[in-house]
């Protein structure tokens, strides 16, 4: 499967690029198969390279199909940039993320490790270029909404090969890691939500929302569930606004009844398998009786070594992961944080975390002002679907390396942010 990998990865690279720089192909109506629509080659590009976010085509022999699959999606889109008849669309959240780029870029003046300062602000930097690329080259709903419902339909697949041991064997190292995958299946299932909402297909859209939402609590994925149950609470408020406050709270509640009713999430996340929610109600317990399976441990040292007395501006960009490569044993030979905001305190200090927190606050409250001022359902749609993803992903941060796996995570609530900037200003 090794050699397999590669072959797919020099077949979906061959196939971006030539669709990006040829004139564009007929396709299916998504939402009417009876009916065929044009789509140009940028918005063919996008089709391909929005739905395969999922595969990873990793490789153990020394090559890194993912980084340089993220550097030529990179590369692509700004190619891209002078081939659309549109510019990019700059809106005030994305000025804020520019501002953060800059400040990372800052971060690398002073950094343990240029290069790895350097490989950091390259992951940063590709939310915002694949966002910026949506919002130039989306001309219509029908591109959309047929690249959203195809990264679905892979999103599916992913689902099947999850539980099924003998295709998960086959296509192992193809898709992503469990962990990037069920994050993904987060926005997956915000966009289902939405889609119930907004669609006649009733039943299937239900489905597929408790289709991707049992994985994190089947396989008890504590950071995922923790990103789920903020997605629903950030739909629920697009949605519904101040009405939404006994949905939120009863999604809440069943979040922390869920830890305590299901035995084997509550070994998981606590030391004591005994742990009751009346102690939890109790106020009886702190982070101490968390299992945080190495975690705690692991972020108190990058804390002590790289982030206390440099509060403000940290030790700079990329510091966390050369630090932890540079000494193993510290870490048990893990190479990375767990922790997005642990990272973020520890490379670019309390500026760093308070800019780029400003920046996902920014867009969700820019989706939410576009739900409400907008009377298209489609423009509805894509809108609740960006902010309310952005912020289940965003949660994730707490306890896993997302922006690590941006291809599978970042790109998809980023995506669908840069369709709604693109839909809300051409279905006007």
């Amino acid at each position: 499967m090794q050699f397999l990998n590669i072959v797919f990865f020099i077949i979906l690279v061959f196939f971006m690029g030539l669709f990006l720089l040829t004139d564009g192909r007929i396709v299916k109506n998504p939402l009417d198969r009876s009916q065929k629509v044009l789509l140009t080659g940028p918005e063919m590009y996008w089709v391909v390279v929005f739905s395969t976010g999922l595969l990873a085509f990793s490789y153990d022999l020394g090559i890194d199909l993912m980084a340089i699959r993220l550097f030529i999606i990179m590369v692509l889109c700004c190619i891209g940039f002078g081939i659309v008849k549109d510019t990019p669309i700059l809106s005030k959240p994305l000025i804020i993320y520019l501002v953060y780029l800059a400040w990372l870029f800052v971060g690398c003046f002073y950094t343990l490790s240029v290069p790895f300062g350097i490989r950091t602000m390259l992951k940063y930097v590709f939310p915002l270029i694949f966002c910026l690329f949506a919002s130039a080259a989306i001309d219509n709903f029908i591109t959309a909404i047929k690249s959203a419902i195809a990264a679905r339909w892979v999103a599916v697949a992913c689902v099947i090969i999850t539980f099924i041991p003998f295709l998960y064997t086959l296509f192992d190292n193809v898709i992503w890691y469990i962990t990037a995958r069920v994050i993904h299946f987060i926005s997956m299932m915000v966009f289902s939500l939405a889609m119930f909402f907004f669609t006649k297909e009733k039943k299937l859209n239900l489905f597929l929302f408790i289709l991707f939402l049992l994985p994190c609590f089947v396989l008890l994925l504590r950071t995922s569930i923790l990103g789920s149950v903020a997605a629903i609470v950030a739909f629920s408020f697009i949605r519904w606004k101040l009405k939404s406050l006994p949905v939120i709270l009863g999604v809440v509640i069943l979040g922390v009844i869920s830890v305590f009713a299901i035995p084997s999430l509550r070994n998981k996340m606590f030391f004591d398998n005994k742990t009751s929610i009346e102690e939890f109600r109790a106020g009886k317990i702190d982070m101490s009786d968390v299992n945080t399976n190495y975690r705690a441990y692991m972020w108190e040292r990058l804390e002590n070594n790289l982030y206390r007395d440099h509060e403000l501006l940290g030790s700079g960009t990329g510091s966390t992961q050369y630090f932890m490569q540079a000494n193993p044993r510290m870490f048990a030979n893990l190479a990375a944080s767990h922790s997005d905001f642990v990272q973020m305190r520890c490379d670019n200090g309390i500026i760093g975390l308070v800019i780029y927190s400003a920046m996902i606050a920014a867009i969700y409250i820019h989706c939410f002002l576009i739900y409400w001022r907008t009377g298209d359902n489609r423009i509805k749609l894509f809108a609740l679907t960006a902010g309310a993803s952005l912020i289940g992903v965003f949660a994730t941060f707490y306890s896993d390396n997302t922006v690590n796996y941006s291809l599978a995570t970042l790109s998809i609530p980023f995506g669908f942010y840069g369709m709604t900037l693109a839909l809300n200003k051409r279905l006007r």
